[in-house]
């Protein structure tokens, strides 16, 4: 009776375990972060059959301390991001999400900030004076990273009108309503095409590679660095080459997640750009192999085991 007993709790342990749902904290529906979280949580149900539920929330601020927690299983999150939660500095000051570590990265956001096609606006120096979206609560680190656009073009937080906003989500409908003369949001997001149909088409203004612009850039934020972005489909706002600034995005999850877990999530993430890129265009700059190159976070080991056998250096 004792070994038909201890057969049936070990049969539902393993039921359990197979039907587990992670829980994907992302960013608001319509954001970029959310298009990421759905496209891995897509690969990982038909590659892995791992189950995951996409939840949205206000922002990154809000799912990083639930993954830490262990409320939430994964998230994506920007280098920034993972490097105040886990150090406890910037936004995070005196609250380390100790828990916090990168599973793997996977392709660099570009970004900067838009204009209607028609605006007179041509510069990043344009801007001064202007309404810019600001004082983001729900993603608080994105005010550094519009700092540094500014910054590489000349312009300061004190030389911009500043509109209190939550999120993208909420600057992008300030803008499509005439509430702001500049508008953010990473390049290719479902939302970027949205604002571009409604006002009539955007454009991005270009950043600037030289040397002291760069420097004035990463004074704000040392990981961001300036790429050259040539028109395509997926991105709005783009109608010639131009250089925007870049920052990677990776997938951040909570200590938790138990190693083999989290390798078989890397692996499915490695091997599945061409399902990723079908669900979001921005995937055709993932790199599997440099999943694993260095972050200023601790990385999963069990992500650490699959990309040594893969012998993907860091």
């Amino acid at each position: 009776m004792r070994a038909i007993t201890a057969a049936v709790v070990l049969s539902f342990a393993c039921f359990a375990a197979q039907a587990q749902v992670l829980g994907f904290g992302s960013a608001p529906q319509g954001s970029i972060g959310y298009n990421m979280s759905s496209a891995i949580a897509k690969v990982l149900a038909e590659d892995a059959k791992i189950q995951s539920r996409v939840q949205p929330y206000s922002g990154s601020s809000a799912v990083l301390p639930l993954v830490n927690s262990g409320e939430l299983d994964l998230a994506v999150c920007n280098v920034l991001e993972i490097e105040e939660a886990t150090k406890g500095e910037g936004t995070y000051n005196g609250r380390k999400q100790a828990n916090l570590r990168v599973l793997g990265v996977i392709f660099p956001l570009l970004s900067s900030i838009f204009v209607r096609k028609d605006s007179p606006i041509q510069s990043l120096a344009d801007l001064k004076g202007k309404r810019i979206p600001a004082g983001f609560s729900a993603q608080v680190t994105l005010d550094r990273i519009i700092d540094a656009v500014l910054a590489n073009g000349g312009v300061a937080r004190q030389d911009i009108v500043e509109v209190k906003v939550p999120n993208v989500i909420r600057g992008a409908d300030d803008f499509t309503e005439g509430k702001i003369d500049g508008g953010f949001f990473a390049l290719g997001a479902a939302k970027v095409l949205e604002v571009h149909k409604s006002v009539g088409g955007i454009r991005y203004l270009p950043l600037s590679d030289d040397p002291q612009a760069v420097a004035r850039m990463k004074k704000h934020m040392s990981y961001a660095y300036v790429t050259e972005v040539k028109p395509g489909p997926a991105f709005a706002g783009v109608d010639k080459p131009t250089k925007l600034m870049a920052y990677d995005y990776l997938i951040a999850v909570g200590s938790h997640v138990g190693d083999e877990l989290a390798y078989k999530i890397a692996r499915a993430v490695h091997d599945g750009k061409p399902k990723l890129i079908s669900s979001l265009g921005a995937f055709r700059g993932f790199n599997p192999d440099a999943m694993n190159r260095a972050m200023p976070a601790t990385f999963h080991p069990g992500s650490v085991k699959y990309y040594k056998e893969k012998g993907i250096a860091k």
